[in-house]
């Protein structure tokens, strides 16, 4: 009997650049998990969530954190907490909050979302005060703006750190909050050498994921005042956040903390070595902020391809990169893509361009 079609698998991936968030937790982590001492989270008895919750706050310069289940759910409990229903807030157009979030800000807070066209994710202080609405009865009220630091699904460029504490100033010149999403920070320290502190000081609120660059199976640390905190909690037991013995997953957090963060700045060399590989590569167009962090994008537009094809091309060599809409490539790199891997990763991106430039010069 003839192999069925229908339980053909994909080519095996040998190198997944698909996202950071395709890490496993490693042994040591795993260990520690294990290990772990726990409590009643939702108590606020649980010692190892207590513990975690401590140490992100201290590096993040704030008053008090709560350990949230993800990301998602530490921007949601951020605007939640900080807007009322008819609000507005301010967010780049490549946004985790606008565009992969399932609009929880709009479905669950009642408030709208003004999208700033970017080129790479990052609007200017101008920008940003242009956004700004005038009071008015028939307008919402601009409320909060959020930071995504790094810019993730265009391409992990870098916050600059004066322009970040003057839109944070602008904002609290006209009474709105002001919002870190902080879920590749530590990416952006690594490649500055500016303290997450220093990143994170003066926002209303700031987050830091675990579960990326640092290699944890879940979890997030929402951060900010003592007053901020208490409310957060509130809305996280609503949305049905609150757990029980999360000291085992906080575990992975310390762990991570200890062990995994300068791996971040090997992440960020990965990727320019992919990055000089593939920089003159055929067809292929980069933002001039690319590479600075773990992410790279480039569009494929110039092949004339899809990026679904070209993703699948690389994937037929066991590369497997993530195609974005209709033109766009995302790589990322994380502590299961070794120097080996990124070189080879580079040579077949590389090779994909070249094939699909020789194919449309026919």
């Amino acid at each position: 009997m003839g192999p069925n079609p229908s339980r053909e698998t994909s080519p095996p991936v040998t190198i997944d650049l698909y996202s950071d968030t395709q890490t496993r937790p490693t042994p040591g982590m795993r260990a520690a998990m294990a290990e772990a001492e726990v409590g009643d989270e939702q108590s606020d008895s649980d010692p190892t969530t207590r513990a975690l919750c401590e140490r992100v706050a201290a590096l993040l310069g704030q008053e008090a954190g709560v350990f949230m289940p993800s990301g998602t759910m530490c921007n949601l409990v951020s605007i939640l907490v900080q807007t009322r229903p008819g609000d507005e807030i301010v967010v780049d157009d490549q946004s985790h909050i606008y565009n992969t979030e399932a609009a929880g800000s709009a479905a669950i807070g009642g408030v709208s979302v003004r999208a700033l066209p970017t080129p790479a994710g990052i609007f200017s202080p101008e920008a940003f005060a242009a956004a700004i609405r005038p009071p008015a009865r028939t307008a919402p009220r601009s409320a909060l703006v959020s930071i995504e630091q790094t810019t993730s699904f265009s391409g992990g460029s870098v916050w600059d750190l004066a322009d970040m504490r003057a839109i944070r100033d602008i904002a609290h010149a006209h009474g709105m909050k002001a919002h870190v999403d902080g879920a590749r920070l530590l990416n952006a320290v690594a490649a500055t050498g500016i303290s997450a502190k220093a990143y994170a000081e003066g926002f209303d609120s700031v987050w830091l994921d675990l579960s990326k660059g640092l290699g944890c199976p879940v979890g997030a640390v929402l951060c900010g005042s003592g007053d901020f905190v208490v409310e957060a909690w509130r809305w996280k037991y609503r949305l049905g956040g609150a757990m029980r013995q999360s000291g085992v997953i906080a575990a992975a957090g310390l762990y991570a903390l200890d062990h995994h963060v300068g791996q971040l700045g090997t992440d960020n060399a990965h990727i320019r070595l992919i990055h000089a590989a593939i920089a003159d590569a055929p067809g292929l167009r980069f933002d001039p902020t690319a590479g600075q962090s773990n992410i790279l994008c480039f569009s494929v537009d110039g092949l004339g391809v899809r990026a679904a094809d070209f993703a699948a091309a690389c994937l037929a060599q066991g590369v497997r990169v993530r195609a974005i809409g209709t033109h766009q490539i995302r790589a990322t790199t994380h502590l299961d893509v070794d120097r080996a891997g990124a070189v080879r990763a580079g040579a077949v991106i590389r090779a994909a361009a070249h094939a699909f430039a020789a194919r449309a010069a026919g």
